[in-house]
């Protein structure tokens, strides 16, 4: 047996991969700016924020799609493309998506716009560009076969569509799905209103939920899974590589959520706050019908806006309630080994494999702070340091930076809980004074 097997038959590839929490730049990118060149190897990661009509747009670890204005049409590029796209440090796969990029880049416009867009298919196969959730002429739709030929390789499809209506949506491959979209061919498109209502959002956070199956050693996400996905990704990007989401106290938050993965629907829950779901991709939902919630729903295919008020300081999660999407590379195929006395098992293949041990029998969450082996181009087993230890999370887990005062929107690093709000051991002394009483540990 390889190394490989013996990872997988031990429980091994689980946790997460320990990098360094990266720093949260932020800049300013006009809705009108008339710059429209296209760099297929550009890895800006910044999160970028956008004047427009209703809020600034912020989209962690991903970018706008530039734009030029021609007469009163505004003018985008795509290009779906085959490139390198790093999940987080250790784990490269190669990707299909658009501009290099997967998600593609956000396509911003507002309500009333005339809209051209390009797609340019430089992929292996035959594409089209489907526009989902917006309202447009039927044969701009963009499907193959039926409201349009398919984008030849080489071929470059010009689509003209006016925004009919304010709202989160979402572009994505319309031809072999299965594979496109399973390698990445999506991307979200924000329209604001002409006349934007209610409170003034101040930070507006774009956020699309995508899921792989990559099996370790390999970079080609694997198209045919039907549910061993093992990566889970907000932006194209798996915790710790996430960016965090950082406002001031005070501000009111939008996190619009997009799901275009293959086949699991989403709950997304958030620490230490109550949002209220304010839109679908079907429209704005009216205040009389809002209720609060902690988590949020995001079903295949569709999208969800919710709202806060950002009013309790300090580092909350947010991640997905599917205990395996907040995991990197979880093996699906591995026996359970909680409970079970390996040592004889251990002596004989210690004989033949030299310092192999069994893992898993007491619970997993120590064996993401070990360093261990593993494939080439994997990030299971690992963790992320954090303020009070290893955090053992991946996957579909960010963090929610709110803070008093900000000079800036950078990651402002980890909280410092004030006294007597942190949670510690207690002591003898207190455990008596409450009528606590400690039984032995059964045996």
């Amino acid at each position: 047996m390889d190394r490989r097997r013996f990872l997988v038959g031990s429980s091994a590839l689980v946790g997460a991969t320990a990098v360094s929490p990266t720093s949260l730049t932020t800049e300013h990118v006009s809705a009108q700016d008339t710059h429209d060149t296209h760099d297929t190897h550009d890895t800006h990661d910044a999160a970028q924020r956008a004047t427009s009509p209703s809020s600034p747009l912020v989209i962690p670890n991903g970018r706008l799609l530039p734009h030029r204005v021609v007469g009163d049409v505004k003018v985008f590029h795509l290009v779906a493309e085959e490139f390198d796209h790093e999940i987080a440090p250790g784990l490269t796969i190669r990707a299909w998506g658009f501009n290099g990029a997967t998600p593609g880049p956000v396509i911003e416009a507002t309500e009333g716009d005339r809209v051209r867009i390009y797609v340019t298919n430089r992929l292996p196969e035959p594409t089209a560009t489907h526009w989902h959730g917006l309202f447009v002429p039927s044969g701009m739709d963009g499907v193959s076969g039926l409201s349009q030929p398919p984008i030849q390789p080489g071929q470059t499809f010009r689509y003209d569509l006016e925004m009919r209506r304010a709202g989160t949506f979402m572009y994505h491959s319309h031809y072999d799905e299965m594979t496109q979209i399973a390698l990445g061919a999506v991307g979200m498109f924000i329209v604001h209103p002409r006349r934007p209502s209610g409170p003034r959002i101040d930070r507006d956070f774009v956020l699309m939920l995508h899921e792989w199956s990559i099996h370790p050693g390999t970079r080609r996400p694997d198209a045919l899974a039907m549910n061993d996905f093992n990566v889970l990704t907000f932006n194209g990007k798996a915790y710790p590589a996430t960016q965090p989401l950082v406002v001031r106290r005070g501000e009111r938050v939008r996190f619009r959520f997009g799901n275009l993965g293959p086949m699991d629907h989403h709950p997304i829950h958030l620490h230490g706050y109550a949002f209220e779901l304010t839109a679908t991709d079907g429209g704005p939902i009216p205040p009389s019908a809002r209720f609060k919630e902690t988590t949020v729903l995001v079903p295949v295919g569709s999208t969800r806006d919710v709202e806060l008020v950002a009013t309790d300081v300090g580092d909350w999660a947010m991640h997905c309630h599917m205990t395996h999407h907040v995991m990197n590379q979880m093996g699906h195929e591995v026996p359970t080994m909680i409970g079970a006395d390996t040592t004889r098992a251990d002596a004989i293949i210690a004989r033949t494999v030299p310092g192999y041990m069994s893992m898993g029998q007491t619970g997993m969450g120590s064996m993401s702070a070990m360093d261990m082996p593993l494939p080439t181009n994997s990030i299971s087993m690992r963790s992320a340091p954090g303020p009070h230890g290893p955090i053992d999370m991946g996957g579909m887990f960010t963090v929610l930076k709110v803070r008093e005062d900000l000079a800036s929107y950078d990651d402002p690093g980890w909280y410092q809980p004030p006294p007597g709000t942190l949670a510690r051991e207690a002591t003898t002394d207190e455990l008596a004074a409450d009528g606590i009483e400690i039984s032995p540990a059964p045996r």
